[in-house]
């Protein structure tokens, strides 16, 4: 009998300490996550991207065109891009340039409009007095306007005076209807402006008699 009690004792110590170990809480090590840092107490670096300032300039793509050279093996593909370039703040210019590729012809005509850049006399928002401005077959006709006219122009002519900075303006595009032909047109009638300032002094004349 006492084996036997001994035999039953043991039998229930056992399943006592398996069934201590199975309710005890098991520790289990926490790994890092990959991309984490070891130890405690270290501030992670964060990282602050500035933001850089905007450009006064502005571009505008005018026309794409795919045009060919004929050589002697054949014909060469390239492609032709007009962009305007202004800072609406009397400065504006106009780029033509051509390259194998879409992106670096307009990359070259930007190039190209800042290169040409003339300053523009605005009076009120407007301009001085009437001028009409010719390039090849083209010619662009312009007056001023009072205020809350707008721009009264299309195509290639209303963006040069839009990124020239006028705000109000009339205008009659004649001749040829080419793109490149309204902007270099609309560009040497801007040119040709007479500001005030500079007639009063040929005059003699302070700016309120002359304008008076």
């Amino acid at each position: 009998m006492d084996l036997e009690n001994k035999e039953e004792i043991t039998v229930e110590e056992t399943a006592a300490e398996v069934t201590e170990q199975t309710e005890a809480p098991v520790e289990t090590e926490e790994k890092p996550v990959r991309g984490q840092r070891r130890g405690r107490g270290k501030k992670q670096k964060i990282e602050t991207t500035e933001e850089k300032p905007q450009s006064e300039w502005v571009e505008r793509v005018v026309q794409i065109r795919r045009v060919t050279k004929v050589v002697k093996g054949g014909k060469k593909l390239s492609f032709r891009a007009i962009v305007i370039v202004g800072n609406k703040k009397g400065q504006v210019g106009v780029g033509c340039a051509k390259a194998s590729e879409v992106i670096v012809a307009i990359q070259k005509a930007i190039a190209d409009g800042r290169k040409n850049l003339i300053t523009v006399p605005i009076f009120k928002t407007t301009i001085p007095h009437p001028i009409t401005g010719r390039s090849g077959a083209g010619a662009v006709m312009l007056k001023p306007a009072s205020q809350g006219t707008g721009i009264i122009a299309g195509g290639a002519v209303r963006l040069v005076l839009e990124l020239a900075g006028i705000e109000n303006i009339l205008s009659k595009s004649l001749g040829s209807k080419s793109p490149l032909n309204a902007a270099n047109a609309t560009l040497e009638a801007l040119k040709s402006l007479t500001p005030f300032n500079e007639v009063a002094q040929r005059r003699g004349l302070t700016m309120a008699e002359l304008l008076n």
